[in-house]
């Protein structure tokens, strides 16, 4: 079983990390000018600054939640997705990919020190295993849709 769980982790590194069968998030947003952030293409209800603030906010909250008891998640939807269409500068857009890289970092780091089965005690039935799951669909969901915007914008790798 050991040896099985070594495989596991190592495929859940490598589905959390992206690539693929589907684009990571640095390659959702490599050499995406600045201007396009705040764009939001007809019909589409977010902009790609919303969209990879809520990839942050929601991946931070189930780290926080596989990792410390005391947590208490955003409120739902609300606090899951931001208010401004655009970050307020180039320093807070950096910032916020900065986070996710840390934040995927730290959660991948844990698959290795944890019991990928066993209840995580403050939830109701969750596990690091669904967590980590979640945490890859999430993301692969939301970047999907970054590429969609950018193709929209015309601002897509052809």
């Amino acid at each position: 079983m050991e040896n099985q769980t070594s495989i596991l982790i190592t495929e859940l590194k490598k589905l959390l990390n992206g690539g693929g069968a589907h684009v990571g998030i640095k390659d959702a947003v490599a050499n995406l000018p600045f201007e396009l952030l705040g764009e939001k293409p007809h019909g589409l209800p977010y902009s790609i600054w919303q969209l990879v603030e809520h990839i942050k906010i929601a991946q931070w909250d189930m780290l926080e939640f596989s990792k410390d008891g005391a947590h208490q998640s955003p409120k739902w939807p609300d606090e899951y997705w931001p208010k401004e269409v655009a970050p307020k500068d180039e320093k807070t857009w950096y910032n916020t990919l900065k986070q996710i890289d840390s934040d995927l970092n730290e959660f991948i780091a844990l698959l290795d020190s944890v019991d990928l089965f066993k209840q995580i005690p403050h939830g109701d039935g969750q596990t690091v295993l669904r967590e980590a799951l979640q945490i890859a669909d999430h993301n692969a969901y939301h970047i999907a849709e970054i590429v969609v915007v950018r193709r929209l914008l015309g601002a897509w790798k052809s």
